[in-house]
């Protein structure tokens, strides 16, 4: 099973491509992903790289992380997990119902 990796401090006009091709001078790069911005397609700057093993993840960690990549010093580190995400919806339903609403109860 392979580790996946966290690339932080990207160039913006780094491409999926270009950050796997980096990674595959360390070993085979199961995938590589740059995130966007929903909005815009902007990259956000960061992305992730699959390895397939955990002897070469830790070989490209330690020659890139605080490297140079287009003039931007990254970081590479083992990803962790991504955290679960609170809904802030109310599922209690609903909505107005003029309760102690002045108006609806003259009605």
């Amino acid at each position: 099973m392979g580790k996946k990796l966290y690339v932080g401090n990207l160039p913006y006009t780094t491409t999926e491509q270009s950050l796997g091709e980096m990674f595959a001078q360390f070993g085979s790069v199961e995938s590589s992903k740059i995130i966007t911005d929903r909005d815009s397609g902007r990259s956000k700057g960061f992305g992730f790289i699959e390895m397939s093993s955990d002897s070469e993840a830790q070989t490209a960690i330690s020659k890139l992380d605080g490297s140079q990549f287009d003039g931007r010093q990254m970081t590479v580190n083992e990803a962790k997990p991504q955290a679960p995400r609170e809904n802030n919806r109310r599922s209690s339903g609903g909505g107005g119902g003029g309760y102690g609403n002045s108006f609806n109860s003259r009605y």
